[in-house]
């Protein structure tokens, strides 16, 4: 099989460009820079940015599915990013498959498309979208947008398309999550909020990256896989602030100890991300609504729908991808030491 990974540099990009170069495909990757591993996997490196139709289907030529990972993460920042990367951007791939006659592509999704700041409680993929102005940043607006569109085109006959919802990846080479998380413990500036009782799903990288290869494989025209979107994370959920404390125990740190009620924080988050906008400053807020929703709700997903249509199976436990990530998570806390 012949793969383009867009954003194949990224953290879930290179996994997937690893398993693909692992089983023999060929594999392209199109990204805005140079990434020494890809070069050791000795990929195809095609230069460019999503934002550039004429790039993005210059890429898309002579391959048999496209796996889009390449997005703009986050909680701050301008509406015109995070829709130009986000939506333009998968718009662009999408445009790109069509003119190059690919059969498929596998979106990488979110669950945040469906977060409207309330509990979600063994969710499944019935679940509708919030209106519009009820996303409390612009990331899962603008990924809500572009996850309708790939289901939107997925055509008998032509593109096959379907979008997974990894949640709460996790993993060594994060380059988000584990060190901004190490980082503000180590700085004091870490709190527990809510009741710390608040379950969460999450998904091991090498996990997240399977998912994309199974469904990729099981998805033709005539298949239950195309046109639907399918959430991915383990079996279970974790209590999420005893997940992070025993991060914080393999990484050498001291556990959580400062809280703030879930109300408190959403208030901080609604007054800092005023004040930001109002003076224009630099950085994003420590607090924000959407970040004081995923730290004190819970959120996980069923899964039944990705078992049951492409056989979804986690190649990783939890302890192993846990006992993997320690070397990287006691790194980061030794930084500055």
């Amino acid at each position: 099989m012949n793969a383009l990974v867009t954003g194949g540099g990224g953290f879930l990009g290179l996994y997937i460009t690893e398993q693909l170069v692992a089983r023999g495909d060929e594999v392209r990757v199109f990204c805005r820079g140079r990434y020494v591993r890809l070069e050791e996997l000795g990929v195809e490196w095609v230069a460019g940015d999503v934002r550039d139709a004429a790039a993005v289907a210059r890429a898309c030529d002579g391959v048999d599915v496209v796996f889009h990972t390449a997005a703009v993460p986050g909680v701050w920042g301008p509406w015109k990013m995070y829709h130009g990367i986000n939506t333009t951007g998968t718009l662009n791939v999408i445009d790109g498959c069509r003119k190059h006659n690919v059969p498929k592509l596998v979106y990488t999704s979110s669950p945040s498309v469906i977060s409207d700041g309330s509990d979600h409680h063994n969710v499944d993929e019935s679940h509708p979208y919030p209106d519009s102005d009820a996303y409390l940043c612009h990331y899962p607006r603008s990924k809500a947008w572009a996850e309708k569109s790939v289901l939107e085109a997925n055509t008998a006959g032509g593109l096959s398309s379907c979008a997974l919802r990894p949640h709460l990846i996790w993993g060594p080479r994060d380059n988000h999550l584990i060190p901004r998380l190490i980082q503000r413990a180590k700085s004091g500036r870490l709190r527990r909020v809510g009741d710390a009782r608040n379950l969460v799903s999450m998904v091991y990288v090498e996990n997240a990256a399977a998912a994309h290869l199974q469904a990729a494989d099981a998805m033709s025209a005539d298949s239950p896989v195309a046109g639907q979107a399918y959430f991915i994370n383990e079996l279970m959920p974790v209590n999420l602030w005893q997940w992070i404390d025993e991060l914080l125990h393999r990484a050498g740190l001291a556990p959580v100890k400062k809280t703030i009620s879930a109300k408190a924080a959403w208030r901080a988050g609604a007054v800092l991300e005023a004040v930001y906008r109002l003076l224009g400053l630099p950085g994003e807020p420590p607090m924000t609504r959407f970040v004081a929703s995923q730290l004190s709700r819970s959120h996980y997903y069923d899964i039944t729908k990705a078992r049951r249509d492409f056989n979804y199976q986690p190649l990783v436990s939890v302890d192993e991808g846990m006992r993997r990530l320690q070397p990287e998570l006691q790194q980061l806390a030794g930084r500055g030491n």
